[in-house]
């Protein structure tokens, strides 16, 4: 076993010996190929440093080349740019002493020029003061030749354009009344004439009754009863003055206030009818009568409202409208006259396009003050719009119960149309009465403020005083002047005096020229 040993240990320090002497001879082998490698690549990089030592050298000769050759290039562009910018000064000093030539040529025109225009103002001052002079001779020819100054031609002058510029005046205004009534007269009229036409009644002038007919004469002993207890009953129950004269078979009430008056009828007479006149009975009488008219007050209210085809309205203003029922304003019974207002407003607001059932309450509640003016003070108008505020009544309608009068300005189309509506109305021919006294003073009053006006020679107010006709003097008076003492007038009438529809104002201008042959 141990031979094996040695031989293999001694194998293997053979093979390792082997391997070293192999590795020492391969790195000797490797040392010279590299030592050779390395000389050829020294030798390579001297070749290669060589060429580009040469080819730097070309390139360098032909850079310097191409600059010189760029630089004689710009060298020669800017000699030929600044050649010709010295020509282009050389032109443009040449212009410069041409125009500076001319200047002096055209300064040499003007002094020239100057002293002729000298000359010819120093010639024109004097023949302007020759023209003066001549001017001033005239005028004091002319003075002397018309017998007027300066001063008194000029305001002849200024009047006469005074009167044509009247004419013209006038002129214009007939035209634009003549455009204005073409414009608007029709339409008016066929709205107006609708209206009515749809809402025709026949109206005459009422008056609460206040007369009382009798039996006989016996029965005012009776009503005046033992001591006057019977007339006193009545008249502390109703409030009302009982008229007991030598009239046959009647007796007059006389109150302020429509409702207690007819309260006082109705008991009256059912007292006679019934025959049994005591204190007692009638107590019991006018009460029953009483709550009989407050009945007919609420159906009258309620059947106004329908009729007008109004809702909405509060209780107590339906109240009011049924007292109108016994309320009359010259005659006419204000809920009928309410009645008809509300029916034109509500026409003539459905072909005007507006809202007609706004128009109808405003015209249906125009007068509801009157149902109260007897107990609160002021005018209806004011007691109307109060109430009417305090029920909650739109802005509209208590503007249109406002202005229906013309105490405030209209500002509403539905105002406008109120108004419109109440006068139609009240216009109607027998609608209202009045009494002569004041039928009278308004006509008094007419021709009173046509007569105020200078130039007026006579006036008179006829048919009813729905027209004055004055009759102007001629020398005072021009045609044209006619038709602006029209409008004068009227504006007059319009802000001076009350009155129901309109009053045509006719002018009468003649002259006349008398000659008697002999």
């Amino acid at each position: 076993m141990m031979p094996i040993t040695v031989a293999v240990v001694i194998a293997v320090v053979c093979a390792a010996v082997a391997g070293a002497v192999c590795f020492v001879l391969g790195g000797i082998h490797r040392k010279k190929t590299a030592e050779f490698t390395i000389g050829s690549a020294e030798q390579e990089a001297k070749r290669i440093v060589s060429d580009a030592i040469k080819t730097a050298e070309a390139k360098k000769k032909e850079v310097v080349l191409e600059g010189k050759d760029e630089l004689h290039r710009l060298r020669s562009e800017n000699e030929k740019e600044i050649n010709d910018r010295r020509k282009e000064i050389q032109r443009q000093e040449r212009r410069v002493q041409q125009k500076e030539e001319n200047l002096d040529k055209k300064l040499e025109s003007l002094d020239r020029k100057e002293d002729s225009l000298n000359g010819k103002i120093r010639q024109a001052e004097e023949r302007l003061a020759e023209a003066e002079a001549v001017k001033r001779s005239q005028f004091e020819m002319l003075e002397r030749i018309s017998g007027y100054t300066a001063d008194q031609a000029k305001e002849y002058l200024l009047k006469n354009l005074e009167n044509e510029l009247a004419h013209d005046k006038a002129v214009k205004l007939m035209e634009f009344e003549q455009q204005t009534r073409d414009e608007a007269e029709k339409s008016a009229r066929e709205i107006i004439s609708m209206a009515i036409q749809r809402c025709a009644a026949d109206h005459v002038a009422e008056a609460t009754i206040s007369v009382v007919p009798l039996p006989n004469d016996e029965m005012k002993g009776r009503i005046i009863g033992r001591e006057g207890r019977n007339i006193r009953a009545i008249e502390t129950l109703t409030g009302v003055d009982l008229i007991i004269d030598d009239t046959p078979e009647a007796i007059t009430l006389s109150c302020f206030e429509p409702v207690r008056r007819e309260v006082a009828r109705i008991a009256l007479e059912r007292l006679i009818a019934d025959g049994r006149i005591h204190p007692a009975r009638i107590e019991e009488t006018i009460e029953k009568a009483r709550r009989e008219v407050d009945a007919t007050i609420k159906q009258e209210g309620e059947r106004a409202v329908i009729e007008a085809g109004v809702n909405g309205i509060h209780p107590e203003l339906v109240k009011l409208l049924g007292r109108l029922r016994y309320r009359t304003s010259y005659g006419q019974n204000v809920l009928n006259h309410s009645l008809e207002v509300s029916f034109l407003a509500g026409i003539m607001a459905s072909e005007l396009g507006l809202d007609p059932t706004v128009a109808r309450r405003a015209g249906l509640l125009h007068d509801i003050g009157k149902a109260l003016d007897h107990e609160i003070e002021g005018s209806h108008v004011d007691i109307g719009v109060d109430v009417a505020r305090k029920y909650k009544e739109s802005e509209a309608v208590i503007h249109a119960i406002q202005a229906h009068h013309g105490d405030v300005e209209a500002k509403t189309v539905i105002a406008c149309l109120v108004q419109a509506a109440d006068a139609i109305s009240a216009a109607r021919p027998g609608a209202r009465r009045e009494n002569l006294e004041n039928y009278v003073k308004r006509l008094e009053k007419l021709e009173e403020v046509a007569s105020s006006f200078e130039g007026v020679d006579r006036c008179y107010a006829i048919q009813a005083g729905r027209e004055v006709r004055i009759m102007v003097k001629p020398e005072v008076i021009s045609d044209d002047r006619m038709v602006l003492l029209a409008r004068e007038i009227c504006n007059k009438i319009e802000s001076d005096l009350e009155y129901p529809g309109q009053i045509k104002v006719n002018i009468i201008r003649e002259s006349r020229a008398i000659e008697y042959a002999k």
